[in-house]
């Protein structure tokens, strides 16, 4: 298929999605997703491929630093990936690891008080923050703001996550809260000014991964905080069902797959179905890559993916997406043309 005739395919099958299922101001649009480094769009049809696969959303992701993205974002390579996302009908979102960004660990020199208490009793700014200072939640809730006005969804749906796989506070303010409620008392924090200064309409990600992926059990989320679930260390060759299928790790997360769909059910009984989200790794590359590179090429297995959307749509969730990570420019030059991949994934979703 030659490039022309490539993008005529993808803007048609977006165009009749579109009549189907309408565009961001649609607040029930199903989501069906991709997770990217800014990196990977050195493979520049991105927006064209996933119009093709149907593929409606492409989620940008920051793992540690914002800069890069923002960058990105503002460069002319940016602006035309989001104009292009414009006209094929292609959400953009952006979903980050975020509190180490929206609280500077600079602070720390200038009030210890701002930053978490450890198991030992110290203060320390290696993760996250005191969830119970009000003028760091104040500030991570301006920063938060000014970052929403850079980095702007299509859909109002913000996810600032905690710092990746980092610990909360062990103060005496703590005892009785886990890690899932400390977080949930930043996110709604950020919620309310997001919603106060950015768009009333603006809902925030709880995301339930590692420290937090066990249900908060003392602090209630605001309105229009949603759950978005990610089972990071599942055996990816077996179906989520699977009772028998080993995890990769244990403590916080459970032993097998299906002990992931226990915790999702406890999430879902704070949160609400109707909008979570479900992150997979069914594409992550990088994962796959043990995040080095060379790339390895995706071990692609359609009958999990297919079996796991059958099991989630089962639950009623209708919002899934995937890490896509490390598919970029040079994953195409050593592994070839990914779009029977994608597309095979965007059947999967419309099951």
């Amino acid at each position: 298929m030659n490039r022309r005739t490539f993008l005529t395919t993808a803007v048609a099958s977006t165009l009749g999605s579109a009549m189907v299922s309408g565009q961001s101001d649609n607040p029930r649009k199903q989501t069906r997703g991709v997770v990217l480094y800014p990196f990977d769009l050195s493979l520049r049809d991105w927006p064209e491929r996933c119009a093709q696969a149907g593929i409606n959303t492409i989620g940008l992701h920051a793992a540690q630093r914002f800069n890069v993205l923002i960058n990105f974002i503002q460069s002319d390579a940016g602006q035309s990936f989001l104009n292009r996302c414009r006209q094929l009908g292609i959400e953009v979102e952006y979903e980050l690891h975020a509190v180490g960004e929206l609280l500077s660990r600079e602070l720390f020199y200038k009030d210890p008080t701002l930053f978490r208490l450890d198991e030992h009793g110290n203060r320390t700014f290696d993760s996250n923050c005191n969830p119970f200072s009000k003028t760091a939640l104040d500030l991570i809730a301006e920063e938060a703001v000014r970052i929403a006005r850079i980095l702007t969804p299509t859909t109002h749906r913000y996810f600032y996550w905690p710092d990746d796989g980092a610990k909360w506070d062990y103060s005496e303010q703590a005892k009785g809260l886990n890690a899932s409620d400390q977080a949930l008392i930043v996110e709604n924090h950020i919620l309310k000014a997001l919603r106060r200064e950015v768009h009333p309409a603006a809902t925030l990600a709880h995301i339930s991964y590692s420290h937090t992926l066990a249900a908060p059990t003392q602090i209630r989320p605001e309105p229009g905080i949603f759950l978005e679930f990610a089972p990071f260390a599942r055996d990816l060759d077996k179906p989520i069902s699977d009772r028998e299928a080993k995890t990769r790790s244990t403590n916080p997360d459970p032993s097998t797959n299906f002990g992931y769909l226990d915790i999702l059910k406890k999430n879902m009984d704070v949160f609400g179905v109707e909008n979570t989200q479900v992150l997979e790794y069914w594409l992550d590359v990088s994962l796959f890559s043990r995040w080095t590179r060379p790339a390895v090429k995706v071990p692609w297995k359609e009958e999990v993916c297919r079996s796991d959307v059958a099991t989630y749509r089962q639950l009623g969730v209708r919002n899934i997406t995937t890490f896509a990570t490390y598919i970029d420019a040079d994953y195409v030059q050593n592994h070839g043309d990914p779009q029977p991949v994608l597309n095979s994934y965007g059947r999967a979703l419309a099951q």
